[in-house]
């Protein structure tokens, strides 16, 4: 059986001695992969990612995800070979058309030209071929490289999306796809579907595009308490996530009463319209053995790894201690 891929995902809303904190006890409690959301007016992932650099030596590490509109391929080529060089060789690029970009007023036209064309531009550029490239979106005068010499000449790139079609161009270019703001195995078992098809297609096998799913993760010995405390993370953005993903139907009305509530700036109150059984399929919940046994299941319907977002806990260092000595033994037992 594959080994399953643990993952962390955190914020970028903490100080750099929170970021050392956490990359210290994520490699010492076996994670695989500590990845820094992108998100829009949250510190650029780069800073956080630089910081646990610097107090880690084994954990993979990037940003999930990087956009292609409000930075340019070049500067995302150029964070990309930083963030290797710094930590030697454990660097990983992570890409998706953004979110929330028209509150900067920023248009998103021709996404998916838009994402391939990144990742060939990117790759030129850390190859230091000197080609230049004549993309639709994207231009690069012949002659122009970098003027300093990656470590790698191509990095571990991860897309970011719910969507087939960007999943078909994932199937081509990239080496994961992660599914964010879902704990739902019917999503990984879907999206493994359209890679896996889309992979053949595309001259490469299958096995060689992996599916990670992500999302709210409370872990706390009282299960009630970490339940509650993710349904109100979950209804922050519930009435998004849910639309788009194809494998579930909810209530309009219950999508509107939430985002009633959350627009009031009760999410208790919003929170506590989900069901637990919606709660699961968008984020893990409980205790450490219902939060193990959630990613168990969303193992055996296809994801290659599972990425425990924030909060993590009731406590965040509390919660990640937490996943590490008590979740992650349960799930990498069902692998022996």
């Amino acid at each position: 059986m594959t080994r399953r891929l643990i993952g962390l995902g955190v914020q970028s809303d903490k100080s750099a001695a929170e970021y050392a904190a956490i990359a210290e006890l994520a490699e010492e409690r076996g994670f695989d992969v500590l990845s820094v959301f992108g998100d829009l007016m949250y510190q650029p992932p780069l800073f956080p990612l630089l910081v646990a650099a610097h107090h880690t030596t084994r954990i993979a590490l990037g940003p999930a995800c990087l956009n292609p509109y409000t930075t340019h391929p070049a500067e995302i080529a150029g964070q990309a070979a930083a963030l290797d060089l710094a930590s030697g060789g454990r660097a990983y690029l992570g890409l998706a058309r953004g979110t929330w970009l028209d509150q900067v007023g920023v248009p998103q036209a021709r996404p998916l030209r838009r994402l391939r064309e990144t990742v060939e531009v990117v790759n030129l550029l850390l190859g230091r071929d000197p080609a230049g490239y004549a993309g639709q979106e994207v231009t690069v005068a012949p002659g122009t490289t970098l003027r300093y010499a990656p470590l790698r000449p191509r990095l571990p790139l991860l897309i970011g999306t719910w969507g087939r079609r960007t999943a078909e161009l994932a199937a081509a270019v990239a080496d994961e796809v992660k599914v964010g703001g879902s704990a739902n195995p019917a999503m990984a078992t879907t999206m493994r579907g359209w890679l896996d098809a889309a992979a053949v297609a595309a001259g490469r096998a299958p096995a060689d595009v992996g599916v990670a799913l992500g999302a709210v993760t409370v872990v706390d010995e009282d299960g009630p308490a970490a339940r509650a405390l993710a349904r109100t993370e979950v209804a922050m953005y519930l009435a998004v996530v849910a639309e788009l993903d194809p494998t579930v139907q909810i209530e309009p009305d219950l999508l509107a009463r939430v985002q009633e509530h959350v627009t009031r700036g009760d999410h208790a109150a919003a929170g506590a319209l989900i069901s637990g059984d919606l709660l699961d399929l968008f984020a893990f919940s409980g205790t450490p053995r219902q939060v193990a046994e959630q990613a168990e299941a969303v193992f055996a319907a296809g994801a290659s790894r599972v990425e425990f977002g924030t909060p993590h806990g009731v406590t965040p260092m509390r919660g990640i201690d937490l996943i590490g000595r008590r979740v992650l033994p349960l799930v990498r037992a069902r692998t022996r």
